[in-house]
C-alpha cells in the first residue's frame, strides 16, 4: 500500500474551469476509491505525466472529480477517456454510471461497456441546465461541477480498466 494513511487517492480539489474551453483533467487529479492501495490501482505519481490510472481489481469502482468556476447557466458535458487491457474482466454484464452534479441538479447516465472494445474510447454524460427560475437563484455552489464514474452496486470484481483523463466542457 502507498505511504498515505488512507487507502483512497485524493485528487486536486482546487481545479478551476476555463470558460468556453474543454478542460482535460489528468488521472492524478481525480479522487479514486482504493487508489492508494497498489493491490487495486496504479495511479501516476505526477500530474504532468501522460500515464493512465490503471485498475488492477476492485468490486467498488468510484472515480470522482470537481471543477469550480463553471458558468451556472450553461450545459456541460463530462467524459472519461478510458481503455481496457487485453486481460480486462468484469465488464459488459453490469452497467457503469456517470454522474454529473451542478447546483442541486444531478444527472445520471447508464453506460454499457463493451468488454471487447479496443483502444481508447470515451464514456460521456451530459448535464442540462435548470429552468429559468433556478437560474435566477444562482449561488456559489452552482459554479461547481461534481462528476464521477461508478459501479458499486453489483459487488462483482472488475479489472483491467485504464483511465487516461477526464474532460469537461461547457456547451451553448
Amino acid at each position: 500500500m502507498a505511504s498515505n494513511s488512507s487507502p483512497h487517492h485524493s485528487g486536486n480539489s482546487s481545479l478551476k474551469f476555463k470558460d468556453g474551453k474543454t478542460m482535460t483533467i489528468p488521472p492524478k487529479a481525480l479522487n479514486i476509491v482504493w487508489g492508494n492501495d497498489n493491490r487495486y490501482w496504479t495511479v501516476p505519481e505526477k500530474e504532468g505525466l501522460p500515464a493512465p490510472a490503471e485498475l488492477h481489481q476492485v468490486s467498488w469502482l468510484e472515480v470522482t472529480g470537481v471543477v469550480d468556476d463553471a458558468n451556472p447557466n450553461k450545459n456541460c458535458e463530462v467524459g472519461f477517456r478510458v481503455s481496457l487491457n487485453p486481460d480486462a474482466f468484469g465488464w459488459g454484464k453490469y452497467p457503469i454510471y456517470m454522474m454529473i452534479k451542478k447546483g442541486i441538479k444531478i444527472s445520471w447516465t447508464k453506460i454499457a461497456v463493451n468488454p471487447n472494445q479496443k483502444g481508447e474510447f470515451e464514456i460521456q454524460g451530459r448535464w442540462m441546465k435548470a429552468d429559468q427560475q433556478s437560474q435566477n437563484n444562482v449561488n456559489s455552489s452552482d459554479r461547481k461541477v461534481f462528476f464521477g464514474l461508478y459501479e458499486v452496486w453489483s459487488g462483482k470484481w472488475k479489472g483491467g480498466l485504464k483511465i487516461h483523463s477526464a474532460d469537461i466542457k461547457e456547451l451553448p
